[in-house]
C-alpha cells in the first residue's frame, strides 16, 4: 500500500516563529539551526527569534514561557543529543519530548520536536549537514504548515 505524500504548499508570510537551541554540542547544533533558518527565509519567514538554553531538558521550560507570552505562531526546540554509556540518553530525549508535547498540547502553539535523537557523531551530521538530509529544513517546513494549520 503506498502512502498519500503529498507536498502541501506553504508559506511564512507574516508569520513569527521562535527557535530554541542549547548550547550543548553546540556544533551540531548551530549547523542545525542554520539550516533551519535558511529555510524559513527561504520559505518567507521574516520574523525568527531565536533562543538558547544550557541543553535539552531546559527545552519544554523554555518552550512554556515563550508560548505564554503569545508572540510566536509556532516554536522549533532544536538540540543533538547523542547516546553515550548510561540511561542518561534516554531519560533526556523521552522527557523533552514529553514536556515540548505539554507545552504544544496546553498553550494551544505547534512546537516542532527537532531534536535530533542518535546513536553517535555520524548519524548526526547526516542528519544535520544541507547536503545530507537536511532535518533543519524539515523541521522549519513543518514549523511553518503547522503554524497555517493553527490559524
Amino acid at each position: 500500500m503506498k502512502l498519500n505524500q503529498s507536498k502541501v504548499k506553504i508559506s511564512g508570510k507574516s508569520l513569527r516563529i521562535a527557535i530554541i537551541l542549547p548550547r550543548f554540542n553546540d556544533e551540531l547544533g548551530s549547523e542545525l539551526l542554520e539550516n533551519t533558518q535558511k529555510q524559513l527565509v527561504a520559505i518567507g519567514v521574516k520574523s525568527a527569534q531565536v533562543y538558547r538554553v544550557p541543553g535539552a531538558l531546559e527545552l519544554p521550560y523554555a518552550a512554556q514561557k515563550i508560548a505564554k507570552k503569545k508572540k510566536h505562531d509556532a516554536i522549533i526546540a532544536l538540540g543533538v543529543v547523542i547516546r553515550g554509556e548510561t540511561k542518561h540518553f534516554d531519560i533526556v530525549t523521552e522527557e523533552a519530548h514529553r514536556g515540548l508535547m505539554q507545552v504544544s498540547l496546553t498553550q494551544m502553539v505547534p512546537v516542532i520536536f527537532g531534536v535530533l535523537a542518535v546513536e553517535n557523531k555520524k548519524q548526526a551530521l547526516d542528519r544535520v549537514r544541507a547536503d545530507r538530509m537536511n532535518k533543519g529544513a524539515e523541521f522549519a517546513e513543518a514549523a511553518v504548515e503547522m503554524a497555517q494549520f493553527s490559524a
